[in-house]
């Protein structure tokens, strides 16, 4: 049987290049990392810490204060919580369509087919961690137009097979492959353009809210009965120190542990570890395992386990 896997918050290697806008100004200074798969990086310098993937993908954002993500879309689900600091988050073609402040520890749901970018607006380096759907998190970016006009003005010219050139550095588009296409404007018209009270009521889950629920027994944040209804290939639920038992627990499916708060020991078969906040755990399907809190003060984590439901677009069910 497949092994644990782990990758400590201290340990993670930065990618500065990753995608189309590392030239950009405002852009320019942000760092991604690919925990868990290889995310959607277009650079063939990010650093991939466990390459095989559970259905989904486990990554994180890194930036200084008022450095942000250009906006951009996806096929499949993308999932961030706030690990550290506090963040704009945007949408629209032009980022204008609406707004939401997260801060430590809350959870965005984000529907697919709908720009969106992000800007840390704390005084330090904040840190997002995320989720993506499907083993190849739905094929890439797609970036909205001016973006891309921004990127070309910089040096950087995107492939059609998702790879980034730069041509600051003498890359060109090898022969035979051309530049990736533009989004068409059918596409563009058809994408959401939801107002934020109708984003906050189905796609964001405060921190201290999901504390409160999960008082007794883990709260499930994401899931077809969660507090964000959605299949997206993959469930979240939320753990404090008084929200589980201490009996073994089994992954039925691959699950994938991400510490929010306090020090949490693992064990499975004749191992432990102590995690930390900013840790990632992979735990194959059908892992034993004990969870235990070992120290006091404010402990949660998330936990994300993997589903039958195919990873595509925002599931709306029939409350939506």
């Amino acid at each position: 049987m497949k092994q644990p896997q782990w990758v400590r918050f201290g340990d993670l290697i930065p990618c500065r290049s990753a995608f189309i806008d590392a030239h950009t100004p405002g852009s320019d200074q942000k760092e991604n990392f690919t925990i868990i798969g290889g995310g959607v990086s277009e650079s063939p310098d990010q650093h991939i810490h466990i390459q095989a993937t559970p259905g989904f993908n486990i990554g994180a954002a890194g930036q200084p204060p008022r450095c942000f993500n250009s906006l951009h879309s996806h096929n499949t689900a993308e999932v961030f919580f706030v690990l550290k600091g506090r963040w704009r988050f945007f949408w629209g073609e032009t980022g204008e369509d609406g707004e939401v402040v997260l801060e430590e520890g809350d959870i965005f749901n984000i529907p697919t087919r709908m720009f969106r970018g992000f800007e840390n607006i704390g005084s330090d380096y904040g840190m997002i961690m995320s989720i993506l759907g499907g083993d190849d998190a739905g094929g890439g970016v797609i970036w909205a137009p001016h973006v891309r006009a921004a990127a070309d003005a910089h040096g950087l010219v995107l492939g059609e097979s998702g790879r980034l050139y730069d041509t600051e550095k003498n890359e060109t588009l090898p022969t035979g492959e051309s530049e990736m296409p533009l989004p068409e404007a059918q596409w563009l018209n058809a994408l959401l353009r939801p107002d934020a009270a109708t984003v906050v009521k189905h796609y964001v889950a405060r921190y201290w809210d999901m504390v409160a629920i999960s008082a007794k027994q883990p709260v499930l944040v994401i899931g077809e009965n969660g507090l964000l209804k959605d299949k997206p290939g993959f469930t979240v639920d939320f753990l404090t120190r008084t929200s589980f038992n201490q009996q073994a627990q089994t992954a039925e499916k691959d699950v994938v542990l991400m510490v929010m708060r306090g020090h949490w020991t693992l064990a499975w078969e004749d191992e432990s570890l102590t995690l930390n906040p900013g840790d990632t755990v992979w735990l194959p399907e059908g892992t034993d395992y004990h969870l235990d809190v070992n120290v006091s003060g404010e402990s949660s984590l998330f936990r994300v386990t993997r589903t039958e439901d195919a990873a595509g677009l925002t599931w709306t069910g029939d409350a939506k």
